[in-house]
């Protein structure tokens, strides 16, 4: 390993001068300590810590979000990630604990709704937070929950080195300060390919989730009672969010949430009128428990799978997932809808991607008369053209390319034409995120409904659904 820092620090000591730490000190903020992180291919930051104290190892990565910090630290699908902000100041507004994302039920590692993430990496850490939900400041949380984090770092100096070089292991630590001795920690963890994460953050037995479980501090935003349910749903909890859990409640549904590795024949049994396959963490290819079952539920009950479970639906069907560069992580990803020809920002959250011609040939008569896939593998050729492809899947017929990725031209979604099932790539439950996707939750009741033309919904009216906006009583 070649070992360099960042330009301008290459003789700068991993604690400030001590006139720096009594200038802090004084300060609302407060002065914590040294601390340092290195990636894998020898870069080096200097910071201070802003969280627990410790040493954490894990895929570096970035989230481009403005705002839902919390949503994001407390995402089961950052579980061995180190993730970086690249809004310049975190923790401003603080934590409310009902906003918490992780479903997580708890065990012997891990506490109840704890975060799954190994360290989290800022440019400016507020200690002071003011808003009237807040209840707990972000460094005392992650202190409070042993997550290791860094201030002081610049953020756009390393998003744009892990652009430029993809996402790699690194360390964080507040302890050790020796670059070599960092380096020989790095090099012994684990890489983020070819683990199964799903299993460190999925429940460990059935359990329902119902309207009596969404949180009555969100009222002031949700509408004041869900969709009367209508529909069994049987929920794979791959790493599942809460805000996944309370849109599916919310659209009507009763869910019966199921660890990640049951098997088709105990989900049949509970003949539900449709599944639905969580996000969650780490390498698909490593999570066979689950896709091997998916393979069996295809075509016996209609399923809907975000992220992971687009994944899962992905292997399934016998396709090739690739490690993508840097990944997609944010609340604002922008997505062509290939049906609605309409432009989705969207939520995200995943390092890996489908590689569609992997799904089989292209139908010409269903593909605007193209023959071939395109030669560089970049999606956005059927954009270009207001194309939805389809091709031949040797296993489960005709299967659609219904979203697009504008910032790269990779999947987003795909349609099973002759099998109840569709799927995608981000996230419709706005946690945090716009709003543009959650017209899939209605999609997936009108799946179970039977209709044939389920994804044909007016997005932009669907968005608002569920909300609740003030009004001016004096007109």
């Amino acid at each position: 390993m070649e070992l360099r820092t960042t330009v301008g620090i290459e003789t700068r000591k991993a604690a400030p001068s001590e006139l720096a730490q009594r200038i802090i000190s004084k300060t609302s903020k407060g002065y914590r300590g040294p601390a340092i992180l290195m990636l894998e291919d020898g870069t080096v930051f200097y910071g201070r810590s802003c969280g627990a104290s410790g040493t954490a190892t894990g895929e570096v990565c970035f989230n481009t979000s403005l705002e839902g910090y919390f949503e994001v630290f407390t995402d089961p699908s950052y579980a061995g990630q180190i993730v970086t902000m690249t809004y310049p100041q975190v923790g401003n507004y603080g934590i409310d604990p009902a906003d918490v994302q992780s479903a997580y039920p708890g065990g012997d590692a891990r506490g109840a709704n704890t975060p799954a993430l190994r360290g989290v990496v800022v440019h400016d850490m507020c200690a002071t937070p003011s808003n009237w939900r807040s209840a707990v400041s972000v460094p005392a949380y992650l202190e409070q929950n042993g997550v290791v984090a860094i201030e002081g770092v610049d953020t756009r100096a390393l998003v744009r080195h892990l652009r430029d070089h993809g996402a790699q292991k690194g360390i964080i630590s507040t302890e050790f300060f020796g670059l070599m001795e960092l380096a020989n920690m790095l090099e012994a963890a684990p890489s983020l390919v070819g683990q199964n994460l799903v299993r460190t953050v999925s429940c460990a037995a059935a359990h329902p989730y119902t309207a009596a479980d969404l949180p009555e501090q969100h009222a002031f935003a949700s509408a004041p009672a869900p969709e009367p349910a209508r529909h069994r749903v049987v929920v794979y909890d791959c790493g599942i969010k809460r805000g996944i859990l309370e849109g599916l409640v919310r659209a009507g549904c009763e869910l019966t949430v199921v660890p990640w590795d049951t098997s088709a024949e105990e989900v049949l049994a509970e003949r539900p009128d449709g599944v639905f396959l969580s996000n969650g963490p780490g390498d698909p290819d490593a999570v066979e428990e689950t896709y091997s079952q998916v393979r069996k539920l295809i075509g016996r009950v209609p399923l809907f799978g975000i992220c992971l479970g687009h994944q899962m639906i992905s292997l399934a069907c016998g396709a090739e997932i690739e490690k993508l560069k840097f990944g997609h992580r944010g609340g604002n990803q922008p997505v062509m809808n290939l049906i609605s020809h309409r432009v989705e920002i969207t939520a995200q959250n995943h390092g890996f991607g489908l590689v569609f011609p992997s799904l089989g040939a292209l139908v010409p008569e269903l593909s605007g008369g193209v023959t071939e896939h395109p030669a560089d593998g970049d999606l956005r050729f059927w954009v270009e053209r207001g194309v939805a492809p389809v091709v031949d899947n040797d296993r489960f017929g005709r299967i659609r390319l219904t979203h697009v990725n504008l910032n790269d031209g990779t999947a987003e979604g795909i349609q099973l034409l002759d099998q109840p099932a569709f799927c995608v790539q981000y996230h419709p439950e706005a946690a945090p995120g716009p709003t543009d996707a959650h017209y899939l939750f209605t999609a997936f009741c009108r799946l179970m409904d039977g209709d044939p033309d389920y994804l044909n919904i007016d997005i932009a009216k669907d968005r608002l659904a569920g909300w609740v906006f003030a009004t001016d009583d004096t007109k």
